[in-house]
């Protein structure tokens, strides 16, 4: 079995009574802190909203997603997800990425095929 390099978390939901989200930025920063290459997911209609700035409420996220993308944890938005909601790249954090929903899936074949970690919370 290869050695894990790389960390690839998916986050499909963003229910703010669940503890998904805030288990993903735990993990991701624990991960990157170990060394490893750590890359977040955000997919589907709920998933995606981690991403976006500018929202009101209790559990915005804001500070743990500025902590996560200083140190360097890279975060692709799923633009599918995105179009379906009407979010804009530009109401995104600065430093996350909005890539096709084929990219996404091609990511999961290779972190599969390269015997990496994907965590699906």
């Amino acid at each position: 079995m290869p050695k894990i390099t790389k960390v690839l978390l998916l986050l499909k939901n963003m229910v703010y009574e669940s503890t998904s989200p805030l288990e993903v930025v735990r993990f991701a920063k624990y991960y990157r802190k170990k060394g490893l290459e750590v890359t977040v997911v955000l997919w589907g209609p709920m998933g995606i909203l981690l991403a976006k700035k500018d929202k009101i409420g209790r559990m915005r996220y804001e500070e743990e997603m500025h902590e996560c993308l200083d140190m360097g944890i890279e975060f692709i938005c799923c633009d599918l997800a995105a179009s379906l909601i009407g979010l804009k790249e530009q109401e995104l954090y600065t430093g996350v990425r909005m890539v096709k929903s084929f990219v996404v899936a091609d990511l999961l074949l290779k972190y599969q095929e390269e015997g990496q970690l994907i965590i699906s919370l």
